[in-house]
């Protein structure tokens, strides 16, 4: 599954696209250098994600929407069409 697929993903399960969970996490003092498995426990608990989704939302919350060129069209595991992931929600893509 790609990166924007796994954040897909968990806007349809939450709801919420990822920059409103970016802006929730802040709220709740997390940033960059917020440890994996805090931000893990905290969407577990509120949005019911799994480890995979919770995974790439860490991601984002430490990378921001850039992803390595090394994932871009290489026809493996979270392959992405483009190194620039769209944390505005699928009807903006």
């Amino acid at each position: 599954m790609s990166f924007q697929a796994y954040l897909d993903a968990i806007e349809e399960k939450t709801g919420k696209t990822p920059k409103e969970l970016i802006a929730i996490a802040k709220t709740k003092k997390f940033n960059k250098d917020t440890k994996a498995g805090d931000i893990l426990t905290w969407l577990k608990n509120d949005y019911s994600l799994g480890r995979g989704h919770g995974m790439a939302f860490v991601h984002v919350m430490k990378h921001g929407s850039k992803i390595s060129e090394k994932h871009v069209n290489s026809g493996k595991t979270h392959s992405d069409s483009s190194s620039t992931l769209n944390l505005s929600g699928k009807k903006k893509k």
